[in-house]
């Protein structure tokens, strides 16, 4: 088998990697950069050389480019159905505020869905003699791993993994078989994060102390997942104020609700979704920050959304609060506002003089994780590290090889592998 990485070389985003089994051609994600100015895409395949494609999870970076293999063939996309489900409403999503230039458009969506198959975990299927299975990444819900087997070599890729899992996910299945070669993210590979029980109790903390002094807790959270994850930790901590949840993150819970056997906690998702107080428009927002309460609002990195408007309510308020708990990308507002302290309010650069605190909630494993995954892998696997900076990436490759002794290393765009 030959791989040949179309994105994610010593970058985060544009996943996407191409299968070739001598029988079959299968793309391993195909997404989209998303930056401030305009997207990067991956490298470039004709839809007629291509027999399937493969999403592990919803999250742009790893699906939002597939529509454009649909503007002159069908190809079956294969994914879980919620993976389906969500990546639809994040590509809709994108196509619509979009103020770039995208080469699709809503009909190719269509397109998408209609030629999609969905599948569960640990359902083999077949193309061509090839097998694919997806596994529990623990990294969103309905979020894979794949593992591919052709003439007895079998290629294990990792997508975006959380080993431990979180309140909504499950751990990630590691019993997958020997096997002959990993494509591993390497997003924290460089560090380990501070301890979920240490995050959550200051988090809770935190939200008690705003809400007490009677302000206003404003928590920017990504709608896939990050939105639903805090609500669970705030029901679970019995908190006893106010919750409202907001953007696009209502249509993900109720995608999420479809799908309880892809939760680690059914009924802790359903309560935490029930306490929550679902805002339905702008009548609603205007009076949500008159009163102390805990606001759960995309975008995560404040780069639109209905969390723009709150942080504008709410910033220039020194008894107010706002709890950074998704990843900050270099160049968002998110990231402006965590090292400057600053937000755009009525079109001027403002002090922010809200209190702010960041806490560490990542759907990626870190450090010690990754390790401990590639430790209890069977085979003696050559490792390739992607979805990381490149310096991750090289590092990552160079400690596997000398922790492990296996062959790693940090491939570039448009390398090919031979398995």
């Amino acid at each position: 088998m030959k791989v040949t990485v179309l994105g994610a070389a010593k970058e985060v985003g544009r996943s996407a990697f191409l299968i070739d089994t001598n029988n079959a051609k299968i793309l391993l994600d195909y997404g989209v950069m998303l930056r401030r100015k305009e997207p990067l895409f991956p490298i470039h395949v004709k839809p007629k050389d291509i027999d399937a494609v493969v999403i592990t999870h919803a999250h742009l970076d790893h699906s939002g480019f597939v529509p454009s293999l649909f503007l002159s063939k069908d190809i079956t996309t294969y994914s879980t159905q919620p993976t389906l489900e969500l990546s639809s409403l994040l590509i809709e999503d994108m196509i619509r505020i979009s103020g770039f230039y995208l080469p699709f458009e809503y009909i190719d969506l269509i397109a998408m869905q209609k030629s999609s198959r969905s599948t569960s975990y640990r359902e083999p299927f077949s193309l061509n003699d090839t097998t694919v299975v997806f596994h529990e990444s623990g990294h969103v819900v309905g979020g894979s791993t794949v593992v591919v087997e052709y003439d007895n070599k079998r290629i294990f890729y990792t997508g975006d993994i959380n080993t431990k899992g979180t309140k909504m996910m499950r751990a990630m299945d590691l019993d997958i078989g020997d096997i002959d070669l990993i494509i591993t993210e390497s997003t924290y590979a460089m560090e380990d994060h501070q301890p979920r029980k240490e995050a959550e109790k200051k988090l809770i903390d935190f939200a008690n102390e705003v809400v007490e002094r009677r302000g206003i807790l404003f928590v920017p959270a990504f709608s896939v997942e990050r939105a639903q994850e805090i609500a669970c930790i705030f029901k679970e901590a019995n908190f006893k104020h106010n919750i409202v949840m907001d953007g696009m993150a209502l249509k993900v819970n109720k995608i999420i609700s479809k799908h309880p056997d892809f939760l680690r906690d059914p009924k802790l998702f359903s309560d935490a979704i029930r306490k929550t107080e679902w805002v339905s428009g702008w009548k609603d927002r205007r009076r949500i920050v008159k009163e102390p309460c805990v606001v759960i609002s995309p975008a995560g990195m404040l780069v639109g959304g209905a969390g723009v408007y709150y942080l504008q309510q709410i910033a220039q308020n020194e008894r107010n609060g706002i709890a950074m708990v998704s990843y900050q990308g270099e160049g968002t507002p998110g990231k402006e506002l965590l090292e400057k302290r600053v937000a755009t309010i009525e079109g001027k650069v403002r002090k922010v003089t809200a209190e702010i605190q960041q806490f560490e909630f990542s759907g990626h494993s870190g450090r010690s994780d990754l390790f401990e995954m590639i430790s209890q892998i069977k085979g003696n696997p050559k490792v390739l590290t992607v979805h990381g900076d490149g310096e991750s990436c090289i590092k990552f490759a160079k400690d596997i090889h000398e922790k492990f002794g296996l062959e790693a290393y940090a491939p570039n765009t448009g390398e090919t592998v031979t398995v």
